[in-house]
């Protein structure tokens, strides 16, 4: 038996997704800016894509750029702005200490060439309280990214309070959208946001093509330059087969993100009240609301999280530490540190993320095998939970 409960990492792709792709890649394979029938043809699936992003978002179609992904759409929408905005003056930057890394290691870039920047902290909670955000905005800032929902733990951020805030002091409002797309209904007119990132692997699409939204009248810079592509804000041919993916992977998620967030919210605390119950020394990390339905991170005291995960990946059980990104390194969560949990909680903390395909079944499987991991591996290494 093989049981994927990995999805923020990414996500299995649908049928009509890959059927998708390798019709667009054999049967469309013209430039989408050519101008005879090949490249009309291209264009045709571009343009059906887009409107099927943008309503997934509640957004415009002309508002839609396409991307390799989340960190490129992240980079645009914070490297654009903080350029478009240079010679205002204002040249503060301002996001959240547990976004993903393609907004943390790109504020850092930036602070190298200048810019200052201001990481707003969190508590254990996991939220990021507006009054910090309130605190931290000066007439100097430029953009405020604070993402919709956690890649690792899960909850759900304030937006529509933190970027009415931004505006109040005209600095512009990004969110990192890629975890909370597909899992929950997004409108970006509700959100109040003025950029938003997507990604399609996030939600049963192809890998290596995402989106960017920008509000119609944003200033922004494009980052990468060459041809008039995208309106000339992305140059570079568009992938038109991963896009074409990306549209109907947008269109089936637009259909069943209700009913499968209603699904997977019951499932996911099944999994965690099981755990808790019959496993001792274990906590949820962060707040249970608000979050996405899918993620739950729990701590096991007195045991390694890289030892938890392979062995369940033996009991054929996938699971992770937390950011894919973030994988094949021996550092704690930055997530669980910014959040300021103890040092040995933010080294025994796994992720376990639902999503398609996902059962009770699956979930019991699990819960009957995790008791006797952790006992053996607390027995390994002589320690105990506190009772």
């Amino acid at each position: 038996m093989r049981i994927y409960f990995d999805h923020n990492a990414t996500t299995p792709v649908d049928p009509a997704v890959a059927e998708a792709v390798a019709r667009v890649m054999t049967d469309t394979f013209g430039n989408a800016s050519s101008v005879h029938h090949f490249g009309q043809q291209a264009k045709a699936v571009l343009d059906e894509a887009r409107s099927a992003v943008a309503s997934l978002i509640a957004a415009e179609p002309s508002e839609i750029v396409f991307t390799s992904g989340g960190t490129e759409s992240d980079n645009f929408a914070l490297r654009g702005v903080a350029e478009a905005l240079e010679p205002t003056g204002r040249r503060h930057l301002i996001a959240s200490s547990i976004e993903h890394e393609a907004v943390l290691v790109t504020l850092r870039a930036l602070a190298r060439r200048g810019w200052r920047t201001t990481l707003l902290s969190v508590d254990q909670s996991g939220i990021v309280k507006p009054e910090a955000l309130a605190e931290a905005m000066t007439d100097d800032t430029a953009i405020v990214s604070v993402m919709h929902a956690n890649n690792e733990i899960g909850t759900i951020q304030p937006i529509t309070e933190l970027a009415r805030l931004a505006h109040g002091r005209g600095a512009l409002f990004h969110t990192d959208a890629v975890q909370s797309i597909g899992k929950i209904p997004v409108d970006v007119r509700a959100l109040g946001v003025d950029l938003l990132s997507l990604s399609a692997h996030k939600f049963n699409g192809p890998k290596g093509v995402g989106a960017l939204w920008i509000k119609r009248g944003a200033r922004v810079t494009s980052v990468m330059t060459g041809g008039k592509h995208e309106r000339s804000r992305r140059a570079g041919t568009e992938n038109v087969a991963g896009i074409a993916g990306l549209g109907v992977a947008a269109q089936l998620a637009a259909r069943k993100v209700t009913t499968e967030s209603s699904r997977l919210g019951p499932l996911r605390n099944r999994l965690e009240e099981n755990i808790l119950a019959k496993v001792s020394g274990t906590a949820i990390n962060g707040v249970r609301e608000p979050r996405v339905p899918n993620t739950t991170n729990i701590s096991f005291e007195a045991v390694e999280a890289e030892s938890l995960l392979i062995a369940l990946d033996l009991e054929g059980v996938a699971v992770s530490t937390g950011s894919a990104c973030s994988s094949g390194t021996l550092e704690p969560s930055h997530v669980l540190r910014a959040m300021g949990l103890p040092s040995p909680r933010t080294q025994n903390s796994i992720r376990m993320s639902l999503g398609a395909g996902n059962t009770e079944d699956e979930v019991d499987y699990v819960v009957s095998k995790l008791p006797a991991i952790v006992e053996k591996l607390r027995s390994l290494t002589g320690t105990r939970a506190r009772a």
